[in-house]
């Protein structure tokens, strides 16, 4: 079952959890794409591999993020 919006307007009038929070002014945001991706073959050490493996799914993603990290550590030098 969906609920309308005014339902859950309603209900998030009676949460207190919602008490004080303002709504959020989307009128100045902006959308942002991603970088492209691009397939490389590249050889890492079994143990870093491993490690980011054992984290569970998105090890790719989360390789992506650290070396991007590091790129941008680099750049602001």
């Amino acid at each position: 079952m969906q609920k309308s919006d005014a339902e859950i307007e309603a209900a998030m009038a009676s949460d207190p959890d919602w008490a004080g929070i303002e709504p959020i002014d989307w009128t100045k945001a902006e959308v942002v794409t991603p970088p492209k991706k691009q397939a490389i073959s590249i050889r890492l050490d079994e143990d870093l591999i491993g490690f980011f493996k054992a984290e569970g799914p998105g090890y790719q993603s989360r390789i992506n993020a650290v070396l991007r990290a590091y790129m941008k550590e680099r750049r602001a030098r």
